[in-house]
């Protein structure tokens, strides 16, 4: 098993990701809509609270290359932003030249 190369909040959270990342598929039930709905209406609020918006410049030509890796990736561009951003600041972004393979 690949150990995680970023840092818990707090010995809960770690319990939480090592349980979730050891179960199964084949034992976890599907959710009833209900609980479904209640879920993204949860997550839909919690997003709106904690997100804030940032303006930056860059090239057109970084653009377009952001924007090409992100359709490769299936996401909208300020998706892949928000999510190499994010990967960097908890320690999840790998430099491809520091790989292990």
């Amino acid at each position: 098993m690949v150990e995680n190369q970023f840092h818990y909040m707090d010995e809960e959270e770690r319990q939480i990701i090592e349980e979730f990342e050891n179960t199964s598929e084949q034992h976890l039930k599907p959710s009833s809509q209900a609980v479904r709905d209640k879920l993204e209406q949860a997550a839909q609020s919690y997003r709106q609270k904690q997100q804030t918006k940032m303006n930056i410049r860059i090239s057109t030509e970084e653009l377009q290359r952001i924007k090409q890796q992100a359709s490769r990736e299936g996401l909208k561009y300020q998706s892949f932003v928000k999510s190499v951003l994010h990967k960097y600041i908890t320690g999840q972004l790998i430099d491809s030249d520091k790989r292990v393979g």
